[in-house]
């Protein structure tokens, strides 16, 4: 089945189970004819002694049609929804007292311009979880609360990284917070497998040291480099090694300050439109590299558009110090 998604204020989409397109009204020069029970040749008696001359009413005619192009499903909104009211746990008095809409998946599907597919991955990819029948985003205080429980759990359990039993930390951990919490922490930052019957997660290293970046870089507005790099490695569980390619489309390094700094700059923050996008990121920092701008860019690429071609289109080359940059081709204001 097909279905038409948007609000009054947006562009109407058309969704598939699985894709979404643009829809544009086109022109035809041929006018387009409705003809109730029409029958093509090949459904005809094709004996040329029983032809007659059939008589068609026409019921209608258009010199136009929807014109499909298949296009990047329209995501933010999803995060912007359900950021109005994130969970704080079940001991907040914020929850019980909360005017804010919740939202189901018939909600979030009369609401968001994507097909059912798209929202639901889209869901997974921001950690998303169904609490009481609605889809919940936890407030980032109360998910690094959950996660320094987990990791100090297997760290006093000596517990490798690649094999941390679900049943062992649902025990343990099920007097401070809600088992179902529990788990979904395990969801968000492991890889679940069961080996011999028993379940178990392997912890995925890249995504635990990206969150206590965000942790530390969210409290300050530009942190020097050398002392962020240093606190950052004194701050992750003991075993995990900091890396800053970890930080892709999180954060920003600026080398042309003196000492060099880091500040957050998160992909999800910026504009969805791409024109918008680039003027956002010409606002932020003149000339970029295509190694910097690349993590801000990706997520606006489609099936024929790499970012190459988005830079192309959007930016202008040079060199600066034998190194290629991009700067906006309009002027920014």
């Amino acid at each position: 089945s097909l279905v038409i998604r948007g609000e009054k204020d947006e562009h109407a989409v058309l969704c598939s189970k699985d894709k979404t397109y643009d829809m544009k009204i086109a022109d035809t020069s041929n006018m387009l004819l409705f003809v109730p029970g029409c029958k093509t040749p090949e459904e005809l008696n094709a004996d040329p002694a029983s032809c007659n001359i059939i008589y068609s009413q026409i019921a209608g005619f258009s010199k136009n049609y929807w014109e499909l192009r298949r296009c990047r499903p329209k995501l933010k909104k999803l995060r912007k929804l359900l950021m109005e009211d994130p969970y704080e746990g079940p001991d907040s008095q914020k929850d019980q007292t909360s005017t804010f809409s919740k939202y189901t998946t018939e909600d979030l599907l009369s609401l968001i311009q994507a097909s059912e597919e798209e929202i639901l991955h889209q869901l997974q990819v921001i950690d998303a979880c169904k609490i009481e029948g609605y889809w919940r985003i936890l407030d980032f205080d109360y998910e690094m609360k959950l996660l320094s429980h987990v990791t100090q759990l297997i760290d006093s359990e000596s517990w490798p990284f690649s094999k941390v039993p679900l049943c062992a930390c649902l025990e343990e951990l099920g007097s401070l917070e809600p088992r179902e919490m529990i788990e979904h922490i395990l969801l968000s930052y492991g890889r679940k497998y069961v080996d011999d019957g028993e379940v178990f997660f392997e912890m995925r290293e890249d995504k635990i040291c990206r969150a206590i970046a965000q942790m530390l870089l969210q409290n300050a507005v530009k942190f020097n480099l050398s002392e962020f790099e240093e606190v950052w490695q004194q701050s992750v569980p003991e075993g995990m090694t900091t890396r800053l390619d970890q930080l892709q489309g999180l954060a920003l390094v600026d080398k042309s300050s003196r000492p060099e700094t880091i500040f957050l700059l998160k992909v999800e923050d910026l504009p969805e439109d791409n024109q918008e996008r680039f003027n956002s990121l010409f606002g932020i920092r003149e000339k970029w590299t295509e190694v910097d701008i690349t993590p801000y860019i990706q997520d606006l690429c489609t099936e024929k558009q790499t970012v190459g071609a988005l830079l192309t289109k959007y930016a202008r080359s040079s060199m600066l110090n034998g190194v290629k940059v991009f700067n906006s081709r309009r002027p920014i204001s």
